[in-house]
This record gives structure tokens, C-alpha cells and sequence, in this order.
């Protein structure tokens, strides 16, 4: 329009300031952010099997920094990324039959695929150090 000002602050989106965060939009997030960590991670196995397909001497590397705290951690990560992925997808798989879309339901629901990923890696390291 011919001669409209424009105001000097441009307005920020409106969700920003209406919503207050809960479980659902932390699900929502945490599930495209464990969708491309994984990517990361089946990058990580394809080195991994690279390094021990090249011999001992290279496969010592990988498993030195597997070995670290922080390889450790990674390993934690990826599982947990793992865990977490399977959980919301069969989450959203029975939103698809049409259960669990309450509010209440689908918070429930999203609680739960996040608590399975903090325990599910803690699990696995139970049973592979105490399984016999």
C-alpha cells in the first residue's frame, strides 16, 4: 500500500508467548531430534564396522575412543535416542487407530516414551553387565 508505515519492531510469532511447553510439544521435538541423531549414529556404525573391517591396529582407535567417557556417553545417547524413537513411533502408530488422542492420553503416552528413554539404555547395561 502507498504510504503505509511499517512498524520499527516486527511482530514475533504468536505460539512463542501463547503456549506454555508440555509433554507433547517436548515429544514432538525430541522425536526429530532423535531422528537425526540416529542418522548420525548409523553413520557411526558404518565407521565402526569400516575401522574393524581395516584391521586390529584401526579397530584399536575406535575402540580407545569407545572406551572413553565420552564414547560412553555417546553410546548412552544413541541408545537413548534409540529407545526413545521406538517408544513415540509405536505412540504415534496407535494414534493412528484413533486411541490415545485425548489430551490427557497423549501426554500420558509422550511421559512415558521419554521416562523409556532415560531407563531403557540403564536396562541394557543391566543386562549385558548382571545378564550372565
Amino acid at each position: 500500500m502507498a504510504g503505509a508505515t511499517r512498524p520499527d519492531e516486527k511482530p514475533i510469532a504468536p505460539h512463542l508467548s501463547v503456549w506454555r511447553w508440555h509433554a507433547t510439544m517436548a515429544s514432538s521435538i525430541l522425536h526429530r531430534v532423535t531422528g537425526v541423531g540416529l542418522y548420525g549414529a548409523a553413520i557411526g556404525v558404518a565407521l565402526w564396522l569400516m575401522a574393524a573391517a581395516a584391521g586390529p591396529e584401526t579397530y584399536a582407535i575406535f575402540d580407545a575412543v569407545l572406551s572413553s567417557w565420552y564414547g560412553q556417553a555417546a553410546l548412552y545417547l544413541i541408545v537413548a535416542a534409540l529407545a526413545y524413537h521406538l517408544a513415540n513411533g509405536i505412540r504415534h502408530l496407535v494414534f493412528d487407530t484413533g486411541a490415545g488422542l485425548a489430551p490427557a492420553d497423549a501426554e500420558t503416552s509422550a511421559w512415558f516414551a521419554i521416562f523409556f528413554a532415560i531407563l531403557a539404555p540403564i536396562g541394557l547395561w543391566a543386562l549385558l553387565t548382571f545378564g550372565g
